[in-house]
């Protein structure tokens, strides 16, 4: 199937979880503590994303027909806060992060550089796509993470 990009429908929001927590389950919350899990839990479930969506950000997905394969939630119009791609290796999450950097960009025009607080599972992937550390590994709340930036073209 050909993998189709749009932004998020009011409503989806119960899709775009279960797809978060199946890939966070599987990759990330290894790394984490039981609070660390606990604290992404409570960031993203349902109501927390759908607050957020439109407030300051925007979710893009991915989908092949009926299939949710990738999301990216932007907050501020510079800040990737989720990105989570059930298929590795098919260019989903490369793609997603271009297309919603073209819209940081649309709402932001001066905008300079793209930030993300990576997993330590997802950090090859950030690199690859253009992003470096501006900082070491942290840990808040049991979250695990390393600031990264990537210019924006």
């Amino acid at each position: 199937m050909v993998t189709a990009y749009r932004f998020m429908r009011k409503g989806e929001e119960t899709r775009i979880c279960a797809l978060v927590k199946k890939v966070f389950d599987e990759f990330v919350a290894p790394d984490y503590s039981d609070e660390g899990v606990g604290e992404f839990y409570t960031f993203a479930n349902t109501e927390a994303i759908a607050a957020r969506a439109g407030e300051n950000g925007f979710i893009m997905v991915a989908e092949d027909g009926d299939d949710l394969t990738g999301m990216i939630e932007i907050v501020r119009g510079d800040h990737i806060s989720l990105l989570f791609v059930d298929r590795r290796c098919e260019g989903i999450g490369k793609t997603l992060v271009a297309m919603a950097v073209d819209e940081c960009l649309r709402i932001k025009p001066e905008l300079k550089s793209i930030t993300v607080n990576s997993s330590p599972f997802a950090v090859p992937a950030y690199e690859k796509m253009g992003f470096r550390a501006v900082g070491p590994f942290r840990e808040v709340n049991g979250i695990i993470f390393i600031p990264m930036e990537r210019p924006v073209d």
